[in-house]
C-alpha cells in the first residue's frame, strides 16, 4: 500500500477522533477528496477493523445516510497534564476513555533537573501498568506551563535539557513513540476547540485559571500562537501597582493578584486574623488541596471564600476587558484548574467587563465556564497527537509499521 494511501485513511482516523461519528459524504467534504475515493478508504478500514458502522444520521428527508466511527480500541493515546506542581498521566482509548485511572504525582518543576527524568519513568511504567504495546499507542501529548517552542520541542522555563538536545528527542528516544509537547494553556484551548464550548466557534479567548492566569486564543477558528509560540502571556500583564514580585521577575502582573496561590495566601492571611470560615488546615505546602477547598466552600455557600474568588475574578474581567477591546472575542472561556469554581466566577468577571469595557464592543462577547473542567489540559494533550496523526514528517516511523502490516 502506498505511502499516500496510507497518510489519507490516517486523516480519516483523524477526523473521526475528531467529529465521533461521520458520513462517507462527510469525510469526503472534511479531507477534500471525491466520494468514491472516501467511500473506498472507509470501506478498507472498516475491512482493517479500524472503522465501524455505528447507525444511520437522523432523519432530514429522504434516505438516511451511513454514519462511521473510530474503533474505540483500534489505539490509544497518553495524555499527560503538567503544572508547576503537579503532573497527571492518563491513557485514552479513540472515543477519549480512560484505559485505567489517571496517575497523579507531585513533581516541582522550578529548580528541578531531575524532573524529566522522572517524567519519563513515571510515562514507562504507567504504560507498562496498562499493559499496551507501544506499538497500540498513536504517541504521547503533553501539556506544561513556561515558554514552549513547539518547533524546536523545547521549555525555555522547565525541563531544560543539555545543550543542543530537545526534550521531544529525549522523550522520544527514552519512550520509543511519537510524542508532542505544547504550552498548557495552548492545550486547555485545543479540547474546548475542538470537544468543548469553542468548537464551532471563530474567535474565542479561554482563559485557564491555576498557578498562574493562561491564555489560549482562538482566532479564525485556529489556535493563535504567535511568531514563536509565546502568546497568550495573559498572566503577565502589568495591570497593578502593587510592588509585587512576580514569578516572571517583575512586579505588578495580573498573576500576583489573580492566582490560585494568591487566592490560599489570602486566605490564610484572612483566618489568621480571626475571619469566620469553614476553611480549615489551609497550607501553602498544600496548595492544590487548600485551593480546591476554597472553591468547593464558595460553591457550598462560604461568604469568605466567595469574597476571595470574587476579588480575584474581578481582577480577571479587568485583564479580560483588554482583551475584549484588542480582539472583540464572540465567547471568553473559563477552564482549566480553576474552572471547579464554577458559576462564582461569572458575576464579579461581568461585573468588571461591565464597568471597563465600551458596551458596543463587550456587547456581543459572552462568558461561559467550560465544561471539561480540570479534565481539559488532558483531553487537549490527546487531541494534540491526533492533530499531529496525519503528518508525514512526524509519522515516518508509524507509517512504516503502517506499511509493513498490511
Amino acid at each position: 500500500m502506498s505511502t499516500k494511501n496510507v497518510l489519507y485513511k490516517r486523516q480519516i482516523q483523524k477526523c473521526l477522533y475528531f467529529e465521533s461519528e461521520l458520513s462517507c459524504s462527510d469525510i469526503s467534504v472534511l479531507t477534500e477528496k471525491s466520494l468514491p475515493i472516501a467511500t473506498r478508504a472507509v470501506n478498507e478500514l472498516m475491512e482493517e477493523g479500524a472503522v465501524v458502522e455505528s447507525g444511520y444520521a437522523s432523519s432530514t428527508g429522504g434516505r438516511r445516510p451511513q454514519m462511521y466511527s473510530l474503533k474505540s480500541k483500534l489505539m490509544y493515546i497518553v495524555s499527560v497534564a503538567m503544572d508547576q506542581l503537579v503532573t497527571r498521566i492518563a491513557i485514552l482509548d479513540m472515543h477519549n476513555n480512560y484505559v485505567l485511572d489517571p496517575l497523579k504525582i507531585e513533581l516541582p518543576l522550578a529548580n528541578n533537573v531531575n524532573a524529566l527524568d522522572s517524567l519519563i519513568k513515571h510515562i514507562n511504567n504507567y504504560i507498562s501498568e496498562a499493559g499496551i504495546a507501544k506499538g497500540m499507542i498513536a504517541g504521547v501529548g503533553i501539556g506544561m506551563p513556561g515558554f514552549v517552542d513547539v518547533r524546536k520541542g523545547i521549555n525555555h522555563s522547565f525541563l531544560k535539557t543539555e545543550k543542543g538536545s530537545s526534550i521531544v528527542s529525549k522523550l522520544e528516544a527514552k519512550l520509543d513513540v511519537p510524542v508532542f509537547i505544547d504550552n498548557d494553556s495552548s492545550l486547555i484551548a485545543l479540547a474546548e476547540l475542538k470537544f468543548g464550548a469553542a468548537k464551532n466557534k471563530k474567535n474565542v479567548m479561554v482563559i485557564n485559571v491555576g498557578w498562574g492566569i493562561g491564555l489560549g486564543m482562538v482566532v479564525n477558528g485556529e489556535l493563535f500562537r504567535g511568531y514563536n509560540g509565546f502568546a497568550g502571556e495573559f498572566s503577565h500583564i502589568p495591570l497593578f501597582t502593587n510592588n509585587k514580585m512576580c514569578s516572571c521577575g517583575k512586579s505588578g502582573c495580573l498573576e500576583t493578584e489573580t492566582s490560585l496561590f494568591v487566592v490560599t495566601e489570602k486566605a490564610l492571611k484572612g483566618l489568621k486574623e480571626g475571619r469566620v470560615s469553614m476553611l480549615k488546615n489551609l497550607s501553602l505546602a498544600h496548595a492544590e488541596d487548600s485551593s480546591r477547598a476554597i472553591m468547593d466552600a464558595a460553591i457550598k455557600g462560604d461568604k469568605f471564600a466567595i469574597e476571595l474568588l470574587s476579588e480575584a475574578g474581578y481582577n480577571i474581567g479587568r485583564g479580560i476587558a483588554i482583551l475584549i477591546h484588542l480582539l472583540n472575542p464572540e465567547l471568553i472561556v473559563l477552564s482549566g484548574r480553576g474552572s471547579v469554581g464554577g458559576r462564582i466566577w461569572l458575576a464579579p468577571i461581568q461585573q468588571a467587563i461591565n464597568e471597563h469595557c465600551i458596551p458596543k464592543i463587550a456587547e456581543y462577547t459572552d462568558v461561559k465556564i467550560s465544561s471539561l473542567g480540570y479534565e481539559a489540559e488532558i483531553i487537549g494533550a490527546a487531541a494534540l497527537v491526533m492533530d499531529h496523526f496525519d503528518s508525514p514528517e512526524k509519522q515516518k516511523r508509524k507509517t512504516a509499521e503502517a506499511e509493513v502490516e498490511i
